[in-house]
This record gives structure tokens, C-alpha cells and sequence, in this order.
């Protein structure tokens, strides 16, 4: 065969494939499409949209975009479709690929090495996830610019190849939320166009000078975050260096000694959280008068002396917490004079005396924490903060020891959403004028020595979805005009927040990898009235809060049957109607609060049968005992501390004793499934 004859017959074996392809109306790369079926094989779920069920053109499927001439994939975007298992490495041979987002999936494993070769990619995103185990691997990603593998159980140490000469386009770079540990590597220098670093909430280790050494060359950074790591000792001067930083955060660390008196150079800093440290000494004197800074968080240090901010220079301040530190002296009486300043938490210092008489010029404050401060006259205090014309969240707890709740019939507070004034053993009644505070959504006098009646207007509160009048010494019956409130039956419930850097409440032993604060809007829809004298019976109507997440009536004096109306309650997480006078059955109906986890009626005059079904085959003795009745012991929580008894009681519950082996310890422990250490640790 000549050559002529040998190029007529590739060019009809190329006009056959066409005509193949063309048939099977096939646009994309041939390759391209089986790395695209190797990973939808390593997977356990399925991607709607692709297969050749759907399209033989793999450019159409769901989040594949490809090059409009040569049919490549350049981008592969599947973020929160809930994939599940592996990532192949066949991805790796997309080697067009520019963006490649898989984020918030349930995709694990280790991470393909074939993934971190890729030439041409830009932006790779692998954040929430749950892939594991180190990055063993060196990184060549010349084109990247956008790196996140966030939220992830990756450990070992962080690789340097992440910023070697080869990634000088990089401009965010995250890794926050893994299992990270070891020193910081110096290579992190060579990343010279990065403007935003996040390292949080890892194990990464290291001291003050060696933490900037390698960052110091990262002129371009606008945002650092190395929070909720083990960095410690003393904090270097030389992140003054990064002068085009606008937020800084450095909190929940081992940090130690005096803040750097750097922030002249940070000229353009607006956001710097350093709380959750060691810090001591004063505030230095080029923060406390820094023109940019607006949010400035220093909680929970050992800072002392006197709070003394230059408000003249600090135009910019919205935001202050300088809560649980050794601050002294009166309540800093300058604070009004920081024209802007909204957001103020100055609790558990040591501060004494009163409220500041300047506070009535406050008109900027909307959210005042003053708790655990040893301040005194909560007349005074009330008669003052009254007039702060913007204010919509007050916190007192733990001040004016022994005091009576003020009756002025003059006090009015228009605009309040949030009032805590817990723990203050406070006597009186619940005095009139606080029907007046017609906007409240949340309100908690808890652990005073409040006596009287709960006021009937208090069913007049059409937007309030949390109310703690817990651990007083209330009589009376419950009022009816609380089973009719709007915003537990029907109502939306929406509140604004202070500030996302202010947290009202943290769970207690919450990981940082969860969610570790809570804001005003996440609170549970509550009905706290236990520890009370209060009598009569539970009202029927409490059925009609559908929205209703946690009723809690223990440790009173009620009387009468338990409602089966109760069973309406279709959002109920926690009932409590233990240690009272109760009698009947207990309704059968009850089974159906699908969302109960938290239930106990021991300690009244029940009898019958416990209902079995639903929730209730998962709670324990304990949540009946005390009572005559009988039925089916599930297993305490949490499974597998003690096997199910699947006993059939046909005695008092009183008898269980000689029933269950260790009923001592079985009690104590069903007792602390169903309380639970305090489920919050207020902040303030």
C-alpha cells in the first residue's frame, strides 16, 4: 500500500469515528467522559441529571460546564447535593479543569494525590465534608487561587507545598475546622498574593515570634484567622508588619502576656478578636484609641485596670466586649461619648458602684450586658437605662444581691426585646410596669425570691417565645392567658441579633467544630415555670402551642389529670411535669409528640398503664417512678450503658427498687440523661 493509498484510509477511519460519535450525539472529550463515569461509580448516591439515561453528552449534565470549542470540562460544581463516598482519583485526568466544587457533601476517604496535580485548576473547594487522614503529598497547583478543604477530618501536619514557589496566584487559602497539628510551616511566606488565611480550629502549635516569621512576607493579607489553635506564649510585634489587615482574629489560644502596642500601623484594621486567651495588663494605647477598629473583643483574658477608651479618636467603635476580664473601678462613665458604640458587654469584671448617671445620654447602645459586675441600686439602674432610647437587650444577672424588684410605676422601656435579670435574689412580685415592654421576645428573671401571682398580662406579650420564671417562690395558678400566645401557636419568631461576635449563651462541652454559640434566634421556644408553689391544674390549652419546644412545670403544687389536649404540641422536645400532685392516667395520646426527647411525670399520683409506642419506648424508669404505674422499662440513655430490660412491670413503679439491680446509681444516672448537665453556659 503506497501512501496515498495509506492517508485515504485514515481519513475514512476519521470520517467513521465521526460518524460514530455523531450518531451517539456525543460532544464531549471521550476521556473526559470516563473520568466523569469513574466518579459517579465511586459513589454511593445518585447524581440526577447524569448517565446515559439522561444525555449522552456529558456537557449537559448537571454542573459540568465545558469549553465551547474543544468540548473539555472546565468546571465541575456540585456543592450540597448530598453525595456520599469516595472521591476517585479519576478526576485527576480533567487536566482542562479550572473549578472544581464538591462542597457541603458527605463525600470521604483520603484525598486523591491525582486531585493536586490538576495544571489548569483555579478553584478547588472540598469544604464539609468528611475526608480524612494527612496530606502526605506534595501540592503542585500552579494556577490555583482559591483553596478550601475546610470543615473536613484531615490530620498530620499542615503540608508547605501548599504555598511553594508554584502558588504564587493563590489568594484564599482555608483549612479551618480539621485535625491539623504541628508547627506552622515557614513556606507559608512564599503564598505572596494570598489575602485571606484561615487556619482555625485546628491543633496547630507554635510560639509568638515563630507564627508571624513565615506571614510576615504576606503584605496582601486583608484577613487572618488562627483561632482555636494552641498558639501560645507571648503575641509578636511583628504582625504590626501586615498593614493592610482588616480583620484579625487570634481568640480561644494560649497567648500570653501584654497586647504589642502595634495598631498605629494597622491603619486599616476593623475587626480584632483576641478573646479566650492569657492576655494581661492594660489595653495598649494605640488600640484604645484606634480610628478603624469597629468590633474589638477581648473577653475572657486577664486584662485589668480601668477601662479607659479615647472615644474622640475611636469614631468607628460599634462593638465592645471586654466581658470576663480583672477590669476595676466604677462603670467606665466615658463609654457615651463613643458616638457609634451599640454593643457593650462589661460582665464579670470587678466593677462596683452604680450605674453611671452619663448612661442616660447613651442613645447609641442597643445591646448592654452589666452582669456579674457587683454593681448595686437596680432602682437607679432601671430609672437610667430607661431613657437609653435605642436599647433592645439588657442583662443584669448576678448584681444588686438582696434588692427588691422596683414597682415605679414611671419605668417604661419601649424598645425591649431581651431582659435577663437572673440570680439577683430579688424579692417582691413582678412589678406592673413591664407589661409595658410590649416588643419583649425573651424573658428570664429565673432564681430570685419573687413572690405573688404570675401577672394575667402577661399573655399580652405577642411576640415573646422564651419566658424563665423558674426558681422563685410564685403562688397562684398558672394563667390561663399563657396558653394563648401568638408567637407560640402561630406567630414568626425573628429577633436582631446585637452582633454575630456576641453570643447570649454557649452550649456547654460544645466542640468548635459544631455549633459552640447561640444567638437570641436559635434559643428554644420556652415555658420555664419550675421550682414554684404554683397550683391548679395544667390547663388543656397548652395544646394549641404548636410551636412550643420546652414546658417545664416540675416542682410545684398542681393538681388534677394530665391533659391528653397536650398531645397538640407538635414541635415538644422536653415535658416536664415531675414532682407534683397530678392524678389520672397518663394520656395515651402522648405518643405522638414525635420530637419528645426529654419527659418525666415521677413523683405525682399517676396510676395505670404507661403508654408504650412512639418516644416513650426510649425513656426511663426514672421518668416514672413515684407514681402507681405500670408498663414497659426501656433502656436509660444513652444506648448501650445498660442493656433494654424489656420487663413488663405489673407493680407500683415505687417497687422498682427491688426490681432493678443498682437502682441508685440507674436513678442518679436517668435523672442526668433526662436534666443533663445545664444544657447552656450563659456568656454574661
Amino acid at each position: 500500500m503506497g501512501a496515498q493509498d495509506f492517508w485515504v484510509v485514515i481519513v475514512l477511519a476519521f470520517c467513521f469515528q465521526a460518524q460514530i460519535l455523531g450518531s451517539q450525539n456525543l460532544t464531549c472529550d471521550p476521556n473526559d467522559m470516563k473520568a466523569l463515569e469513574d466518579f459517579m461509580s465511586n459513589l454511593t448516591t445518585v447524581i440526577e441529571g447524569w448517565g446515559n439515561s439522561f444525555s449522552s453528552d456529558c456537557c449537559k449534565w448537571e454542573g459540568i460546564t465545558c469549553n465551547s470549542s474543544s468540548f473539555r470540562v472546565v468546571k465541575l460544581e456540585l456543592p450540597s447535593k448530598r453525595l456520599a463516598g469516595n472521591l476517585s482519583a479519576s478526576l485527576g485526568t480533567l487536566d482542562q479543569l479550572r473549578t472544581l466544587n464538591l462542597s457541603q457533601n458527605y463525600l470521604k476517604g483520603s484525598l486523591p494525590i491525582a486531585l493536586f496535580r490538576l495544571r489548569n485548576l483555579e478553584l478547588l473547594d472540598l469544604s464539609f465534608n468528611g475526608f480524612s487522614e494527612p496530606i502526605h503529598f506534595s501540592i503542585d497547583l500552579p494556577s490555583i487561587q482559591f483553596l478550601d478543604i475546610s470543615h473536613n477530618l484531615l490530620n498530620g501536619s499542615l503540608p508547605g507545598s501548599m504555598c511553594d514557589s508554584n502558588s504564587t496566584q493563590l489568594r484564599v487559602l482555608n483549612v479551618a475546622a480539621n485535625y491539623f497539628s504541628g508547627n506552622l510551616p515557614p513556606g507559608f511566606g512564599n503564598c505572596t498574593s494570598l489575602e485571606d488565611l484561615d487556619l482555625s480550629t485546628n491543633y496547630l502549635t507554635g510560639t509568638g515570634d515563630g507564627i508571624f516569621k513565615g506571614l510576615l512576607r504576606l503584605r496582601k493579607l486583608t484577613q487572618l484567622s488562627i483561632q482555636d489553635n494552641k498558639f501560645a506564649r507571648a503575641l509578636s510585634e511583628e504582625f504590626g508588619n501586615l498593614i493592610n489587615l482588616v480583620r484579625l482574629d487570634i481568640s480561644s489560644n494560649e497567648f500570653s502576656g501584654n497586647i504589642p502596642d502595634v495598631f498605629y500601623s494597622l491603619e486599616k484594621l476593623h475587626y480584632f478578636l483576641a478573646h479566650s486567651n492569657r492576655f494581661d495588663g492594660q489595653i495598649p494605647p494605640s488600640l484604645s484609641s484606634s480610628s478603624t477598629i469597629s468590633l474589638l473583643n477581648l473577653r475572657n483574658n486577664s486584662l485589668q485596670s480601668t477601662v479607659d477608651l479615647n472615644c474622640s479618636a475611636m469614631t468607628s467603635l460599634t462593638s465592645l466586649d471586654l466581658g470576663s476580664n480583672r477590669f476595676d473601678g466604677p462603670i467606665p462613665s466615658h463609654l457615651p461619648s463613643c458616638q457609634r458604640l451599640n454593643n457593650i458587654n462589661l460582665a464579670r469584671n470587678n466593677f462596683r458602684g452604680q450605674v453611671p448617671e452619663s448612661f442616660k445620654n447613651f442613645h447609641s447602645v442597643s445591646y448592654l450586658s452589666l452582669s456579674n459586675t457587683s454593681i448595686s441600686n437596680i432602682s437607679s439602674a432601671f430609672r437610667i437605662l430607661q431613657q437609653c432610647q435605642n436599647l433592645t437587650t439588657l442583662v443584669l444577672t448576678l448584681n444588686f444581691r438582696g434588692e427588691e424588684f422596683p414597682a415605679d410605676p414611671t419605668l417604661h422601656f419601649e424598645k425591649l426585646k431581651v431582659l435577663i435579670i437572673a440570680n439577683c435574689r430579688l424579692t417582691g412580685v413582678i412589678p406592673e410596669w413591664l407589661s409595658t415592654s410590649s416588643r419583649l421576645q425573651l424573658l428570664d428573671i429565673s432564681w430570685n425570691q419573687l413572690q405573688g401571682t404570675i401577672p394575667v398580662w402577661f399573655g399580652n406579650f405577642s411576640s415573646i417565645f422564651y419566658l424563665d420564671m423558674s426558681n422563685n417562690s410564685l403562688t397562684g395558678e398558672i394563667p390561663r392567658s399563657l396558653t394563648g400566645l401568638p408567637s407560640l401557636i402561630s406567630g414568626r419568631i425573628s429577633l436582631e441579633e446585637p452582633s454575630p461576635d456576641f453570643p447570649l449563651v454557649m452550649k456547654r462541652n460544645a466542640s468548635a467544630r459544631g455549633l459552640q454559640y447561640n444567638q437570641v434566634w436559635s434559643f428554644p421556644p420556652t415555658l420555664e415555670l419550675s421550682n414554684n408553689n404554683l397550683s391548679g391544674p395544667v390547663w388543656p390549652e397548652f395544646g394549641k402551642l404548636k410551636l412550643l419546644h420546652v414546658l417545664d412545670l416540675k416542682f410545684n403544687s398542681l393538681v388534677g389529670s394530665i391533659p391528653s389536649s397536650l398531645s397538640g404540641m407538635s414541635n415538644l422536645e422536653t415535658l416536664d411535669l415531675s414532682h407534683n400532685k397530678l392524678s389520672g392516667t397518663i394520656p395515651p395520646l402522648l405518643i405522638n409528640l414525635n420530637f419528645l426527647s426529654k419527659f418525666s411525670v415521677a413523683d405525682n399520683q399517676l396510676y395505670g398503664v404507661i403508654p408504650a409506642g412512639g418516644q416513650f419506648l426510649t425513656f426511663s424508669s426514672s421518668s416514672f417512678e413515684g407514681n402507681s404505674l405500670s408498663g414497659y422499662d426501656a433502656s436509660p440513655c444513652p444506648a448501650g450503658l445498660d442493656a433494654p430490660l424489656g420487663t413488663w412491670f405489673g407493680k407500683s413503679s415505687k417497687d422498682y427498687t427491688g426490681v432493678i439491680g443498682g437502682v441508685g446509681v440507674g436513678f442518679v444516672f436517668g435523672i442526668a440523661c433526662f436534666i443533663g448537665i445545664d444544657r447552656y453556659v450563659w456568656t454574661f
